[in-house]
């Protein structure tokens, strides 16, 4: 099961798979470059030139190596963290002298063994300075912070609608004492999952379950004004996602596009896989200039800030309001887990 803390484990390389990983490695060797362009630069105005022979010569073995080493992210997992850093050197080495042979035909300058030898020292020096690099971050941003931040988000996300379910309740206990016993075991599920450390993703269909068992406990005070359109027809029945996502994004539908209205409103949900990213999309009936809808950003940047801590830059979530309908889209790498 995939967790937080694999996202901020100091002993681990870093995933070469992410997005994030990739833009700040970019980045980092860009910068790197440049310093030794600057540093062997006798000339100013002869810098443009001497950036652009030297981008051409390392940004081909940079992706190369960064394209390795996430085709074989699983076996660098497995080694240590010694052995898993010497691998990483050596892929940069590697990479670097098969583009020197490639680019032998096409290259206007000598390629003298020195002259490969020092692009070999500068690849080792760069890839050993960006995993310094990650080591250093994952250190700062060690587990204990990491879950006392998600602990703080999670203690977030406490249900509005408590007394008003509790309400509900009392309103049909006598009328309907088992739809009210079930109200309350409804009710006992949402909050031992609250009380959760949630570190862990979950099957998207442990929070689907939850869903339904929220949106249960609406009707009992809300009845036919609440309506709910599910599309999970194209959702795969393995995908894992934080836990804690889909409550909160409902409980905003209701209490911002279900509650301030008198006629009946569609909350409709869609999930879907498209390549390796979950689709998720929620919307709900909007009214322009509600005064209710201030806070619904805090909820928002709430899962915002869980998914980063998930899923570093790999996923998004986007909100659109037009033609009456507020719409909170979320895309998230797909991560398999037991189907069952």
């Amino acid at each position: 099961m995939t967790s937080i803390r694999q996202n901020h484990e100091p002993s681990l390389l870093p995933d070469f798979c992410n997005f994030g990983v990739w833009l700040r490695i970019l980045l980092g060797a860009n910068g790197l470059a440049a310093l030794a362009a600057l540093a062997g630069n006798h000339l100013f105005s002869e810098l443009p030139s001497e950036l652009g022979a030297l981008a051409a010569h390392f940004e081909l073995p940079l992706i190369a190596s960064l394209a390795l080493l996430c085709i074989f992210s699983r076996f660098t997992e497995s080694l240590s963290y010694g052995h898993g850093v010497a691998v990483v050197i050596l892929v940069a080495m590697a990479t670097t002298a098969e583009t020197h042979v490639l680019l032998l035909p096409f290259d206007r300058l000598t390629t003298t063994p020195s002259r490969l030898g020092l692009s070999l020292f500068w690849a080792a020096l760069c890839a050993a300075t960006l995993l310094l690099y990650f080591h250093a971050r994952a250190r700062l941003q060690s587990p204990a912070l990491a879950d006392a931040r998600l602990m703080a988000l999670t203690a977030r996300i406490r249900p509005h609608f408590l007394f008003n379910a509790l309400n509900a309740v009392l309103g049909v206990i006598r009328s309907d004492p088992r739809r009210a016993e079930e109200a309350l075991e409804e009710l006992a599920d949402l909050f031992r999952v609250l009380m959760r450390e949630n570190r862990e993703l979950v099957p998207l269909s442990v929070e689907i379950a939850l869903a339904r068992q929220y949106l249960n406990l609406e009707r009992l005070r809300l009845g036919e004004r609440l309506q709910v359109k599910w599309d999970i027809e194209s959702c795969p029945p393995d995908a894992l996602v934080p836990p804690l996502m889909l409550q909160p994004l409902l409980e905003n539908a209701v209490y911002y596009g279900i509650e301030p209205g008198d006629q009946p409103g569609e909350i409709s949900i869609h999930f879907a896989r498209r390549g390796d990213q979950l689709l998720i999309e929620l919307a709900n009936p909007y009214v322009a200039g509600a005064s209710n809808h201030v806070g619904n950003h805090m909820a928002l940047a709430n899962i915002r800030e869980r998914l980063m801590l998930f899923y570093d830059l790999e996923a998004r979530l986007e909100t659109e309001a037009e033609n009456g309908r507020y719409v909170v889209r979320i895309v998230t790498p797909y991560r398999r887990g037991d189907a069952a």
